[in-house]
């Protein structure tokens, strides 16, 4: 290696090496809270509090356990609370917080930002115990939100072409469907528990709002009508409500570290109601977390420390 390009790579070095650092001080000035919402009583608990930065819980379908990760990890805590163990994800090692379980509980398909892809998130699957990952989307970047309740499919939002659609993909014969072409982003794919529909929310009224189509992609249409920002919605497995995450109409994006609302409307339409309000955004809902039972759904709140 010659003076200059050995320069040039110390440099890069030293480079990575503080902003991996700014990130730590970040993350490590944060206390995350994993918490469940209970309808029955209207009220929060809190089952595992950590200083540092986790987010995006899925809720296991045997309901005894919940799924979350944190700085490009997966960990598997009960529902119950106690300590988190970490779950072998193989060679991904940069996981995003977009990851759905199979609607068995056999499986998690994760998003996993693939350096053999200069870093854009990939799709990949494997055992919910732990195990060797295989990958289903060919392209990137590809970010999970969904599994049909059959099994067979995958829904999840991807930038091809420099525009942001809603996509399906078929596991077994790898087939990439669009499902979405309205201008501005399409993101948070859910499917309903019948398998019927697909919820996703969209800024093609220039807000972002709340919609739903068939699997298919025909009869997209519109659920939320209100001021409010609205992202990820989750229906219920029961099929009665979708929850989903709401910020103030002032907010671009989905960014971290804001005062949201948890909403619930019913799953045929009708006026959303404000469950609670915390300091979250990014991390706190973005995939399904709701309990087998459909009384009881997880998400994270955050407090930053002085």
């Amino acid at each position: 290696m010659n003076p200059l390009k050995k320069i040039i790579f110390i440099l890069l070095l030293i480079f990575t090496y503080l902003i991996s650092e700014g990130q730590n001080s970040m993350e490590n000035n944060i206390i995350s809270r994993l918490e469940v919402f209970d309808l029955d009583s209207m009220t929060r608990s809190v089952i595992y509090t950590d200083t540092g930065h986790f987010e995006a819980p899925n809720w296991h379908p045997d309901g005894k356990s919940l799924i979350f990760n944190s700085r490009g990890s997966l960990y598997m805590i009960p529902d119950t609370g106690g300590t988190p163990v970490k779950i072998n994800t193989g060679d991904l090692k940069n996981l995003n917080n977009d990851h759905v379980i199979s609607p068995g509980g056999s499986h998690i398909g994760v998003s996993n930002n693939d350096p053999s892809r200069n870093y854009q998130s990939v799709i990949y699957a494997l055992p919910i115990t732990g195990g060797l990952p295989f990958k289903i989307t060919p392209n990137a970047p590809s970010y999970l939100h969904g599994w049909s309740p059959d099994g067979l499919t995958l829904a999840y939002t991807a930038k091809r072409k420099g525009q942001f659609d809603i996509y399906t993909i078929d596991i077994k014969s790898m087939e990439e469907t669009r499902l979405t072409t309205a201008k501005g982003l399409d993101d948070g794919p859910d499917y309903s528990p019948d398998g019927k529909y697909i919820w996703f929310n969209s800024e093609r009224t220039d807000t972002m709002q709340i919609y739903r189509m068939l699997t298919n992609g025909e009869n997209q249409e519109q659920m939320t009508f209100d001021g409010f920002n609205d992202w990820f919605p989750h229906p219920s497995p029961d099929g009665k409500y979708v929850v989903f995450l709401s910020y103030d109409e002032t907010v671009e994006g989905h960014p971290a570290n804001k005062t949201v609302w948890l909403r619930l409307m019913p799953a045929n339409g009708g006026e959303p109601e404000i469950l609670t309000e915390l300091f979250g955004g990014q991390g706190t809902l973005n995939v399904p977390s709701w309990a087998p039972g459909s009384r009881q759904f997880a998400f994270v709140s955050y407090e930053i420390l002085e």
